[in-house]
């Protein structure tokens, strides 16, 4: 297929572009009020399967990313920012929502099989923002239940253009041939291509920038949210043609290049319409790379393992802030963050109320716009992992590696090609106590050394057992909420 073939998937995004600034009827800004004065635009990035050392400004060789490169210099770039989970469909529950994912009763990765997703209770960054009267859009993977009831309308975005879950999750798969459904592309609530196919994929970066620039421009006199979830840089990796073989460095820096290319026109485009003043963009990754695809999969950097452990190289992910006026240039911001802490944040800029149900991040205002010694608001962060398992937990510069059973790359075999490799499974057997400031690697285990640090770190953990539970030892928490259900 090529862009002027009269494909189901060019002929209704071509549809959905032309009607981006209406949304389907029940749903269209149901609950917004008039917008405050002053707002500011938001433009939230999240990449997919993403490491920390994949852009320039993070450390990255082997490819270029001079936009984002560029958005760091213009503002500031975190150094010690997590996810809640080391995975797709927690690490999204968890910044939408400002909530650990487990508290609200998401695990893992949801499949297209799975009857279960965001529940209607629980209040995203759009509705808080739709409140105030901002346009919302989401455009890329969504990956909080795929069911109508769980789409991105019915959760405070105005439009939407993307795939419900992850890339892989369709048949052409193969490392996972014939489980999965034919993969469905939507355009608001509707499916506009019941089957996206390989070429499809290769033209999804182009559409979501396209999509995104015409967002800008629909809603460029009134305030507006947009959520950019690429779908990439996650496996099968698809580059446009005019990206193909550019980077020199496979089709990871393909993918990778073309990203920063599309998040530059977004970015030219607020210059363009006058809005780069009064915008906030934020950038972040919902996980650590892939280390099981090898060459098609990113770089942790310094940190140790990625996607799919609780160890630095998969929950430690790039943030990169640029509001002129409001963020310094050039920050670097070395304090702890967290995903989760978006939704609180945004609630201070935009000045309206928290939700009235418990939510678990903290405002960063301070260290997103580089207040001198402005310390962490975080006391301790949970890192838990599979279904409802408390993993690891970090206090300061402390980490504790709590015993589960967990999948690395070391010892194990790297794929090639787009091939899944092989991981070394091991069993964690007993507390691991590391001081990531001078043990970045996490190699070096204090616990026998230092029984008082340990002690402190398992009061914290008996703390989030009591409150989120832990199936490792068979506590159920006291206050996790349900998700949502198809199953009546």
């Amino acid at each position: 297929m090529n862009l002027t073939s009269p494909s189901p998937f060019t002929f209704f995004l071509s549809l959905s572009i032309v009607l981006l600034g209406t949304a389907p009827q029940g749903y269209a800004q149901s609950g917004s009020q008039a917008p405050k004065s002053g707002l500011p635009n938001i433009v939230l990035i999240y990449a997919d399967d993403l490491g920390y050392g994949d852009l320039g400004c993070y450390g990255a060789t082997k490819w270029k990313t001079p936009r984002l490169d560029q958005l760091a210099a213009q503002g500031v770039r975190f150094t010690d920012f997590h996810v809640t989970q080391p995975v797709c469909s927690a690490s999204r529950a968890s910044l939408l929502t400002g909530c650990y994912a487990n508290r609200i009763g998401i695990h893992g990765a949801l499949f297209p099989k799975s009857t279960t997703g965001i529940n209607a209770s629980e209040t995203t960054i759009a509705e808080i923002l739709q409140q105030q009267g901002y346009a919302t859009g989401i455009v890329g993977k969504w990956h909080l239940g795929h069911q109508s009831e769980f789409l991105p309308l019915q959760h405070g975005f105005d439009s939407y253009l993307g795939l419900p879950y992850s890339n892989d999750m369709w048949p052409s798969n193969p490392n996972a041939a014939g489980n999965f459904p034919k993969l469905p592309l939507f355009r608001d609530n509707t499916i506009i291509d019941d089957d996206v196919s390989a070429e499809d994929q290769s033209l999804l970066t182009a559409a979501y920038r396209d999509f995104s620039t015409d967002f800008i421009r629909s809603h460029a006199k009134q305030p507006f949210f947009l959520y950019f979830a690429h779908t990439f840089p996650h496996v099968p990796l698809y580059a446009g043609e005019h990206f193909r073989g550019r980077s020199g460095a496979g089709v990871y820096g393909d993918v990778i290049e073309e990203f920063d290319s599309a998040i530059g026109t977004i970015l030219d485009e607020l210059d363009a319409q006058g809005l780069t003043e009064n915008t906030l963009v934020l950038f972040s990754s919902d996980n650590g790379p892939w280390l099981l695809y090898g060459d098609h999969g990113g770089e942790a950097g310094p940190w140790r393992e990625g996607k799919g452990t609780v160890f630095e190289g998969g929950i430690r992910v790039p943030m990169i802030g640029r509001w002129p006026g409001h963020i310094p240039p050039g920050i670097i911001q070395d304090q702890l963050g967290c995903t989760m802490d978006v939704l609180p944040t945004l609630a201070r800029i935009v000045d309206t109320p928290l939700p009235k149900i418990k939510i678990d991040g903290k405002d960063i205002f301070d260290l997103l716009t580089g207040v001198e010694n402005a310390p962490s608001p975080h006391n301790a962060l949970y890192f838990y992992y599979g279904v409802n398992e408390l993993q690891a937990i970090r206090s300061g510069p402390w980490k504790l590696l709590l015993p589960h059973q967990t999948n690395l790359i070391e010892g194990g075999d790297p794929g090639v090609g787009g091939q899944r490799g092989r991981y070394q499974r091991v069993q964690i057997d007993r507390p691991q106590l590391y001081n990531l400031s001078s043990d970045p690697g996490e190699r070096m285990d204090l616990a026998q050394q230092n029984q008082k640090q340990l002690a402190i770190m398992l009061e914290l953990v008996e703390k989030a057992r009591s409150e989120l539970g832990d199936s490792l030892v068979k506590r159920t928490g006291s206050e996790n909420r349900a998700p949502g259900s198809t199953v009546k």
